[in-house]
């Protein structure tokens, strides 16, 4: 708890004393709230329009729980099949590293071009985000098995597909869990940019509403819940790093 309490407070300390230099200078330079509104009319505009918020944040969140288990196990299979193939892992690699160049906003009208506007162009949109990171991060964590562990085994007699589920695969949990938490954040980030494309809610759609209306605090408030979104899912997947990875050795704060 008092390791936990170290790592918590530094970040905390430096959001607060971020937001009290920001409420200062919007009160002390006299900003208009249509430019810069201040943390108090992001928290006033928060309370009054809860209900609504809630909605569309609850829209959001249901396609980030789709969107981000599908592009994640695609990216896990992906790796996985990369790794036990070595030809295929020459002839799509490069492929995989290129399609990453495409920026996901300039996918999301194609998508809709093929796939209209219902749910499934935005879970495509979500899965090309979410799964590079973690198919990445897991090839990586499969080639850097323990060479002493590796040659044992081989001395051993063990075979290829013991050597893989006996040593590299579990030894590629750090790795791999390092990809989720990007992807957890790109997934909330893919999420927004698909309801931007084509929705009748979500955060994304509060976004494109606001910004006609040059409701800056609304905007302020849409960004809030994208951050807190991802700082929980990420915080989820460290919470789970902890529990399934415990042989993994910790700094001491």
């Amino acid at each position: 708890m008092r390791s936990t309490w170290k790592l918590v407070w530094p970040p905390f300390v430096a959001v607060l004393f971020f937001v009290g230099i920001w409420q200062l200078s919007v009160m002390l330079f006299d900003i208009p709230a249509y430019q810069l509104p201040s943390p108090a009319d992001i928290a006033r505009e928060t309370k009054n329009n809860a209900s609504g918020i809630w909605e569309h944040t609850a829209a959001t969140l249901r396609l980030t729980l789709i969107g981000f288990p599908v592009g994640t196990g695609i990216g896990l299979l992906t790796a996985l099949l990369l790794h036990l193939l070595p030809w295929v892992k020459r002839a799509l690699y490069p492929l995989l590293i290129l399609s990453q160049n495409v920026p996901s906003i300039a996918l999301a009208p194609l998508l809709i071009i093929w796939f209209g506007f219902g749910l499934l162009p935005k879970i495509i949109l979500i899965t090309l985000v979410c799964f590079f990171p973690v198919a990445v991060a897991t090839m990586g964590g499969l080639t850097q098995s323990d060479r002493v562990m590796l040659n044992y085994m081989k001395m051993a007699g063990a075979g290829k597909w013991q050597i893989f589920t006996k040593l590299e695969l579990p030894g590629s949990l750090p790795s791999l869990f390092s990809g989720l938490k990007i992807s957890a954040t790109y997934a909330v980030m893919g999420a927004v940019v698909a309801e931007w494309i084509g929705a009748d809610k979500g955060i994304g759609y509060y976004m494109l509403l606001q910004k006609s209306s040059y409701r800056a605090d609304r905007m302020f408030v849409a960004i809030a819940i994208i951050v807190l979104l991802s700082l929980v899912l990420f915080a989820l997947i460290a919470l789970l790093e902890r529990w399934l990875v415990r042989w993994k050795p910790r700094k001491e704060a």
